[in-house]
């Protein structure tokens, strides 16, 4: 015996086997014709492309590993100069301003209220 579920009661019924293979009426056809792409654009062939267009600018790979790779002693972080050690200490700064902060608030909160 088959069974689908009832969409008035939620809950498993008899059913054919048609029925239990394809729920809600949904049966396996296909479209008359195929639909209309939307945003379809013809495609060229390499050989019509024509020049090749850099959109996504020159490649700086090799000239970052050169800087990045450097056995200078300088941390990674810190290689690319003045701003990278702004970021660094900026963040420092902030990470140990927050620690203190989190420090006091958890003080105060330990303190007993004064009862009046």
């Amino acid at each position: 015996m088959y069974y689908k579920v009832s969409g008035v009661t939620g809950r498993l019924a008899g059913s054919t086997p048609l029925g239990a293979y394809c729920p809600q009426g949904l049966k396996p056809t296909l479209p008359p014709q195929s639909p209309q792409m939307i945003f379809a654009s013809p495609t060229k062939v390499v050989s019509e492309a024509g020049p090749v267009v850099d959109y996504m600018g020159s490649n700086r790979v090799p000239e970052l590993q050169k800087i990045f790779q450097k056995a200078d002693g300088v941390p990674v972080h810190l290689k690319r100069g003045v701003m990278d050690r702004l970021l660094y200490r900026t963040t420092m700064g902030l990470t140990i301003g927050g620690t203190l902060y989190c420090l006091v608030a958890l003080y105060i909160a330990a303190q007993p209220r004064k009862s009046q």
